[in-house]
Parts: C-alpha cells; sequence; structure tokens
C-alpha cells in the first residue's frame, strides 16, 4: 500500500459519507480477499491496517505444537518463544508478519475488490438512511433524467424513481426542475437501493398539511384521513384536541393562504377540509360537502349508507362522474348510495305499497316494517323471528303468521312474475313469427316483379332487332339499308 492510504481513507470517508472504521474494514478485508489469492496454498493469513505507518499488514496465523509437520500452518514450541512470543504454549495461535512484497503483491490485487466493497458499504448506507425515511416528503429533489414515462430524480446521495402511475395525470417535468415527492417505497434491489416517489398517495397530501399547518406538526389538530383523486380533487378529514382551536380553520389559514400552499404544489387540486366527530352518520354528512344532505339511512350490517340530499342538490352530491361520492366513501370508510328525495318518496311508497299488499298486514304493521328497512314481501319472508322481534309495534305472537303470510305471498308474486315473463317471451316470439312471414310476402312479390336477369337480352326478350354489337356491324347495317 501507498504511504498516503491513511489520507486516502479519510478523504473517501468524509466524500461518500461512510464511517472511518468501515473504510477500513473494506481496505483490510480486500487486501485479505486477495493476498489468499496471490498466496495460495492452505496458509491462513490476517490482514490488519497499522495507521502508524499508513499500511496494511499481512500475517500468517500459526499453531504452536510440539512437532511441526506443516510449515504453512504450525511451528514449534522453542520456535515461537525465541522469535515471536517468549511465554508462548502449545495450542496458542501467533501471528508472523509476511514479507513486504507479498503486501505489495496483494495491494495490486485487490483495487477493483476494494472498489466493489465501498460500494456495497454506500448501497448499505444510502439503504439504511432511507428505510426509516418511508412515508415521509423528500427534499427538494432534481429531476435528473426520464425512462419512458417515469422519471428518475436526484435526491443528492443517491437516485429515486417516480413511476407514471404515481404522477399526477396532467402534470409535465424538465430536466433539471426540483420536485417534491413522498417516499412510498424503499427496497434493496441488486443495483442497490430502489426509492419509489409518489405525487398521487393520500399521504403526500397529509405531510403537505402537517408543512404547512403548525397545529398539525405540534400534533394539537390531528389527521383521521384522507382521500384523493390526483389532480382532481381531494377530501381530508381533521380533528383538533384543543377545544379552543378550529381545526378546519387551522388548515385554511388566514385568508386561506396555507390551504393554497397545498395547492399550488398539487397543481390546482381542489381540496374539501372535513371535521371528523365519531358519530359516523354525521360524518358521511360532512364528507358529502358541498352537498347539503336531508337525511341517512344507515345499514350497519351491510356497512353501507343511504344518503338522501334535496333534488336540486342531486348533480352536485355526485360530483362530476362521481367524484364527490366516491371521496367521500373513500374517506369515511362506508358504502354510500346517493339518491334524490323524489326518487326516495317514490321508492318508500312504493315499499309501503309492497309491504301492505301481504295479507293480514294492515298499514300501521306495515309502517313497522317499513321503518325496521323491510321494503318487500321477499325481504319479509326471508327474515327470521328473531329479526322480526326486534321491530317495535308487532306483538310476538303474531310473528309466525307475519312469516308465514309474506312467504306465500312472495311465492304467488314470483309465479305471477315468471308468468308475466313467459308470456312477454311468447309475445316476441309471436310477433317475430309474423314478421318473418311478411317478409317472406314482401320477397315474393318482388321476385314477381323483378326485371329479367342479367344474362337475357333485354330486346330480343321484348321481340325487338337486337343491337350491333361492334362498330362494323353498325356500318354494315346501315350500307345494307342504303342498297334497299
Amino acid at each position: 500500500m501507498q504511504p498516503e492510504l491513511s489520507r486516502v481513507i479519510e478523504q473517501v470517508s468524509k466524500e461518500k459519507g461512510i464511517d472511518r472504521a468501515v473504510v477500513v474494514h473494506a481496505v483490510e478485508t480486500a487486501m485479505l480477499s486477495a493476498a489468499k489469492k496471490v498466496i495460495g496454498g492452505d496458509m491462513r493469513i490476517e490482514a490488519q491496517y497499522n495507521p502508524d505507518i499508513g499500511e496494511v499488514e499481512l500475517f500468517k496465523i500459526l499453531t504452536v505444537v510440539p512437532e511441526v509437520t506443516n510449515d504453512e500452518l504450525e511451528i514449534s514450541l522453542t520456535d515461537a518463544r525465541r522469535s515471536l512470543d517468549p511465554e508462548a504454549q502449545v495450542g496458542d495461535e501467533l501471528l508472523e508478519k509476511l514479507a513486504q512484497r507479498y503486501g505489495r503483491i496483494a495491494a495490486q490485487a485487490a483495487k477493483q475488490n476494494l472498489i466493489q466493497r465501498l460500494r456495497d458499504a454506500e448501497r448499505d448506507l444510502i439503504y439504511n438512511e432511507f428505510k426509516d425515511r418511508k412515508g415521509e416528503l423528500t427534499h427538494s429533489g432534481i429531476v435528473q433524467r426520464f425512462e419512458k414515462k417515469n422519471i428518475i430524480v436526484n435526491l443528492g446521495r443517491t437516485d429515486a424513481i417516480l413511476p407514471e402511475k404515481e404522477q399526477i395525470p396532467r402534470e409535465r417535468y424538465r430536466h433539471g426542475d426540483r420536485i417534491r415527492a413522498f417516499i412510498l417505497d424503499v427496497d434493496m434491489a441488486g443495483k442497490g437501493p430502489q426509492i419509489v416517489l409518489s405525487r398521487t398517495h393520500p399521504g403526500f397530501l397529509i405531510k403537505l398539511f402537517e408543512q404547512e399547518v403548525p397545529e398539525i406538526y405540534e400534533a394539537i389538530v390531528e389527521v383521521k384521513g384522507a382521500a384523493r383523486e390526483p389532480g382532481g380533487r381531494a377530501k381530508i378529514a381533521v380533528v383538533s384536541r384543543d377545544p379552543d382551536v378550529d381545526p378546519v380553520g387551522a388548515c385554511v389559514g388566514m385568508k386561506g393562504t396555507r390551504v393554497q400552499s397545498v395547492v399550488q404544489e398539487l397543481r390546482g387540486e381542489k381540496i374539501d377540509i372535513v371535521h371528523w366527530t365519531q358519530d359516523p352518520a354525521e360524518y358521511v354528512a360532512r364528507a358529502m360537502a358541498p352537498a347539503r344532505v336531508s337525511r341517512i339511512v344507515m345499514d350497519e350490517d351491510a356497512h353501507s349508507m343511504e344518503v338522501v340530499v334535496p333534488d336540486d342538490q342531486l348533480s352536485l352530491a355526485i360530483g362530476k362522474k362521481g367524484q364527490n361520492v366516491r371521496l367521500a366513501s373513500r374517506l369515511t370508510g362506508w358504502n354510500l348510495e346517493v339518491r334524490s328525495e323524489a326518487e326516495a318518496e317514490e321508492e318508500a311508497r312504493m315499499a309501503r305499497v309492497a309491504l301492505g299488499s301481504i295479507p293480514g298486514i294492515g298499514e300501521v304493521t306495515a309502517e313497522f316494517l317499513f321503518q325496521h328497512g323491510f321494503k318487500s314481501a321477499q325481504e319479509v319472508g326471508d327474515a327470521d323471528e328473531a329479526s322480526l322481534a326486534e321491530v317495535e309495534g308487532i306483538d310476538l305472537d303474531r310473528i309466525p303468521a307475519i312469516l308465514e303470510a309474506a312467504r306465500t305471498h312472495a311465492i304467488l308474486l314470483r309465479r305471477l312474475t315468471e308468468e308475466a315473463e313467459q308470456e312477454a317471451a311468447a309475445a316476441a316470439v309471436a310477433a317475430a313469427a309474423v314478421a318473418v312471414q311478411e317478409v317472406d310476402a314482401i320477397a315474393e312479390v318482388l321476385a314477381v316483379d323483378a326485371p329479367l336477369s342479367v344474362d337475357s337480352d333485354p330486346l330480343t326478350a321484348s321481340g325487338g332487332d337486337s343491337l350491333p354489337s361492334t362498330a362494323d356491324d353498325a356500318v354494315r347495317g346501315d350500307r345494307e339499308g342504303g342498297a334497299s
């Protein structure tokens, strides 16, 4: 090794950000590996870096034995005490320094090995640094290059990838642009750490608010959830742990400065800030903003809600291509079905009529069943006595009769429906048969009145003279006419 090895180790340690002990260990390991290839044989070797002389020294490991049988592995007790250690005992392992020429040869062979080991150490260092940053925002990265539709971002010590699917639609970058993103995943691949970024993940929205809103950073305001359709609209739910702090107002900021900073970073994505509450129905009603909600019918078993809105609010509640109700469903975790008041009233009227048509059930009982969630005879018939026992206003003694009547009525309705479908199918077949007969009749008429076939001569067939087929025949006919 060169005398300036200590200076090189220090320089590499500072430039790569690798601990000095790691660099020294890599140098020792590379020298040891190269020396084994150069020296060969069964010799046991050890490499140690000597900072005083700036050199990696090679030592041969020898075992002290009473009688030597292998000079490369053993040393006699007498020789060991005389040349290596005066207090050596049988069974001890002693180090004997190899000649310097072996060190020079090994140093030349260790260069590539050392480079690879330092590269591996740097990869491990980068991976250990970023694996704990998963779920955080990157500092301002720089767009390095483009691979197909993926963007390679330089994060300083390493590169990361922003896949196409994690990019906000219609967002464009050029080489050298600064970019912030959410660290989605960190994985150790064959070529080194693979850092995947995202600008579409809901966590990106949450982290942006955390940076812009001190109350979130200080845990006074807590983010309960977020849902996004990148580039279009987003919803974020917040709640305050301090009754004197308005969570929505804290996120909006003075004259909307805080939320506008987030909107600008998301390239104009509209953001609805929802005040979270423990009441699921109230939470869903708030999440449906900007639409007003008239009432909500909850089905806890199916984990779904029927949201009824005023007729003029239906399109606003659904949103463009269903965007608003989708985001509200993702944010709250409930399956939502939006209806207008007119649709809900019509459905309620039909349900009451269907329940009232069950024999033995009056309007009052039908209303009790409807209020409990039943909408047809089939649903009542499919229920059990325990379910009907939960309906307030119905005597327990009447439950078996109600079930029997509902099941019988449901079977009758099903049969009538099947018969109607069969009659409709038969009528369709008959109509099709009549249509076929009409087509056949038209075809016969057309066949009678059709012109002669192409192969026949129309003039000859009608009894007239045939036209001359060539110019010569026409001239010949004129001459014959003149002669006569």
